[in-house]
């Protein structure tokens, strides 16, 4: 054990100790500040959007010109060739051309490139809110009654549940909530992985480029030295995790006013978030973190130098990328799907997407105790095979490829029995 501590802390203090884990801790920061500048600056530095009307009615056009906002600026053109004139000369972003005939509207948006689609939305809607009115006019109704015809019916959703004898009982909706949280629990998941697996396969290849293993393993157990190492990145990365609990917890007394932060806390529930939900979404997150990092390991000890690692964990990057696109999209589109459900308990994956399953409360707490033991006996199997290919994987230099170093590390273990 005290070789396996002094392994695990000399990976531990010279990753914690480097420039890139600092840049790491300090990347959220930088973008999310980078995005609120982009965004500051952008609101304050938008030109208006000029657009030329022409409509064979003119009180069309005048309608128009009354919905002129922030973003653009509707101006009535005498003629269609005026406008195309304004739209040749710069004066004018786009030429919008109306043709009232009878109760119906035709709309033509001209352009030399293109006007966004928040501003077609809007011409659309306006198009579609004048010829509705004509419509009605012809039919005799008033805005009253056009009205009460557009109103919007209510739905209003409630969570339920059954008991024994087949009682309904209504229940608090959290999954709006729950979901934020899957979303987030994700999203740090596929970030670690994709980080630290190119520093877990780093460090255990890195002696083996250097070609001093055998010294090393002269000394220690090939085991000893593969879990050491493992164990501090491990350490690493929870150094990170919790450096970024203490930095949003401390912070929080600087942004709770904040007017989006409040109507976010408003809709909280702790009862929602502090339970079985909670707790099964930080265990898949530290198992999902933990079988990936046993397999950027299990590739980079196949490798011959550590310059070829990229390559190494190319099957770790898309295999967490499959995870994370089926978790985010498609949970989020139809978490019902029989994909979601598959996949849910297929290791790798399931770190992913029972948590969203969850969240959406479409599997109960069994389905969710299932996928986690089927997840942490697939890690523990995955770890003890990998500790015991590590000795023969990293006295293997093989020009081959990685299937070729695997191939032949299976033998020299299968010779070894």
């Amino acid at each position: 054990m005290n070789k396996f501590w002094v392994i695990a802390l000399d990976v531990y203090k010279k990753n914690i100790k480097s420039i890139s884990f600092l840049i790491m801790i300090l990347v959220p920061f930088i973008a999310s500040g980078a995005f609120y500048l982009i965004g500051y600056f952008a609101d304050g530095m938008n030109s208006v959007d000029k657009i030329a009307v022409y409509a064979n009615e003119p009180a069309i056009a005048q309608t128009f010109v009354d919905q002129s906002g922030d973003d653009f600026e509707f101006e009535i053109v005498d003629s269609k060739e005026q406008g195309q004139q304004q739209l040749a000369d710069k004066d004018a972003d786009a030429l919008l051309v109306i043709t009232a005939s009878g109760d119906t509207l035709q709309g033509e948006l001209l352009s030399e490139s293109s006007m966004g689609q928040a501003l077609e939305l809007t011409i659309q809607q306006l198009l579609t809110g004048l010829q509705s009115s004509f419509r009605a006019s012809e039919l005799g109704l008033t805005a009253e009654q056009v009205a009460v015809l557009s109103e919007v019916a209510p739905l209003d959703r409630q969570k339920v549940s059954f008991d024994e004898n087949v009682e309904m009982t209504h229940g608090e909706d959290n999954t709006a909530m729950q979901s934020l949280v899957s979303m987030i629990a994700t999203i740090i998941l596929f970030f670690f992985i994709i980080t630290y697996a190119q520093i877990i396969a780093q460090e255990i290849a890195s002696e083996k480029g250097t070609r001093i293993m055998e010294v090393i393993l002269s000394s220690t157990r090939a085991q000893t030295h593969y879990y050491a190492k493992l164990t501090g990145v491990i350490m690493v990365a929870a150094t990170q995790l919790v450096a970024y609990v203490a930095i949003f917890g401390g912070s929080y007394f600087w942004i709770k006013d904040n007017p989006m932060v409040k109507d976010l806390l408003a809709n909280f529930s702790t009862d929602g978030i502090f339970g079985p939900f909670l707790v099964f979404a930080i265990v898949f997150v530290f198992l999902g973190i933990l079988i990936y990092s046993v397999l950027s390991a299990l590739c980079g000890s196949l490798v011959n130098k550590a310059e070829d690692t990229a390559k190494a964990i190319i099957p770790v990057t898309y295999l967490s990328l499959g995870g994370y696109m089926l978790g985010i999209v498609l949970g989020g589109m139809d978490p019902h799907n029989v994909v979601l459900r598959v996949t849910s308990y297929i290791p790798f994956l399931s770190s992913y997407i029972m948590p969203v399953r969850l969240a959406n409360d479409t599997v109960g707490i069994g389905g969710a105790l299932i996928s986690v033991g089927i997840l942490a006996v697939t890690t523990i199997v995955l770890m003890l095979v990998s500790a015991k290919m590590y000795k023969s994987n990293v006295l293997i230099y093989n020009d081959n490829g990685i299937l070729a170093t695997l191939k032949q590390s299976l033998v020299l273990m299968k010779n070894e029995k």
